[in-house]
């Protein structure tokens, strides 16, 4: 995968959080697109009928409606969108959610930070895990 202009979809139902990640992604010149979506049942819809579809998905967690982890299983089931290569942050390291994600074959599994000066290394921090696959 080109690691410049890529296409980036984010779900984040925190209206501050969404703010500070997009404006990270933004910042680093390795995307070019950005979008947002507040939860799971939108980025399942987001995909489903995009006809220019991301090279990455990064999803919270912890979400209405659906949450990242279902959203995640029905995108592994669907055959157009099961080679995403998906990213998940959260507050928490919850051993239970990790081990389901790396199940799913998630690429890389993220901490949700505190401060925007850590929000500013998460672009870079996914760009060096898909380097690693």
């Amino acid at each position: 995968m080109k690691q410049t202009s890529l296409h980036i979809v984010i779900a984040e139902d925190d209206p501050d959080d969404a703010h500070v990640i997009v404006q990270s992604f933004i910042a680093n010149g390795n995307y070019s697109k950005v979008d947002v979506v507040q939860n799971g049942q939108e980025l399942l819809d987001c995909l489903r009928s995009c006809t220019d579809c991301p090279d990455i998905v990064l999803t919270d967690l912890n979400m209405p409606i659906i949450n990242g982890i279902e959203a995640l299983t029905e995108m592994r089931s669907d055959p157009r969108l099961s080679a995403i290569p998906c990213f998940v942050y959260s507050t928490s390291i919850n051993p239970v959610y990790k081990a389901i994600c790396e199940k799913l074959g998630i690429a890389g599994f993220l901490i949700k930070p505190y401060t925007v000066e850590e929000f500013n290394n998460i672009p870079e921090e996914i760009i060096h895990l898909l380097s690693k696959a």
